[in-house]
């Protein structure tokens, strides 16, 4: 993958991500989502401090997760990361991942592509908008991820148990089960 697919997928899955977020009532921000242990309030804060650990990464330091997040923080943190990750040698430069590897932050954009990508869903199942991701998005996420990730991301705690799909799922499908999502 080049440094500038990695960047295109983080900021198309962001943009749809960011989409979501702003049409989240307030009033549905204790309501449970897909992640058993989430509240909407919970994921939105996630994903905020996903565009902090991508800052962070970029920056070689750590911001502390944000509680209370909202749409617009979640907005300005894409934006922010977008405008860094275009500085030259930004996607080069190392950090450590969720699950303590060492890696480069051209990889730490597509794991929080991956991120970004599969909670979108999650806010839209919560939330009662709109589940169907960017079928384009999912067949890279299932190319680069599938089914490595998943098993590491268990492994460390981060994703839980494989849901089973039908043979000749569709890929959104076979995607959210590896992430132990019920399509």
């Amino acid at each position: 993958m080049s440094e500038l697919d990695a960047v295109a997928l983080y900021e198309r899955a962001s943009a749809r991500a960011v989409e979501v977020a702003a049409g989240i009532r307030p009033d549905q921000l204790d309501d449970p989502t897909p992640c058993s242990a989430w509240s909407v309030q919970d994921l939105l804060d996630h994903l905020v401090a996903g565009t902090g650990y991508l800052r962070g990464a970029m920056a070689g330091t750590q911001t502390p997760p944000p509680v209370g997040a909202t749409a617009a923080d979640f907005r300005a943190g894409v934006q922010a990361c977008v405008a860094g990750l275009a500085h030259p040698n930004a996607l080069g430069r190392t950090c450590v991942s969720p699950l303590g590897l060492e890696w480069t932050v051209q990889d730490a954009t597509a794991g929080t592509f991956m991120d970004v990508l599969v909670h979108s869903w999650d806010l839209a199942v919560a939330t009662g908008q709109s589940t169907v991701l960017d079928p384009d998005l999912v067949d890279a996420c299932v190319a680069m991820f599938l089914p490595d990730m998943p098993e590491l991301g268990r492994a460390g705690g981060l994703v839980g148990p494989a849901v089973a799909v039908p043979a000749g799922a569709s890929a959104q499908d076979r995607l959210l089960g590896a992430m132990g999502r019920q399509p």
